[in-house]
């Protein structure tokens, strides 16, 4: 497996993680349960961050490799 593939392997987990927040915190909202609200906006933070950062390093490692080449 590439680096490449693996960083998105890893951006698919933080989009899953988002989505399963998401979920936990639209139905605490809806049945009143904070603490289940409270779990599903931290789990919306971290499947974002882990999403984020995983496809922010594949464009970093990117980017060098078009500066040598001569296309920026």
């Amino acid at each position: 497996m590439k680096k490449s593939e693996r960083r998105v392997a890893i951006a698919l987990v933080g989009v899953a993680i988002w989505l399963g927040g998401l979920y936990a915190a639209i139905h605490g909202l809806v049945y009143d349960k904070t603490t289940e609200f409270r779990y599903g906006a931290l789990a919306i933070f971290i499947g974002v961050a882990i999403a984020v950062f995983a496809l922010n390093l594949i464009s970093i490692r990117r980017s060098p490799q078009k500066k040598r080449n001569g296309t920026l």
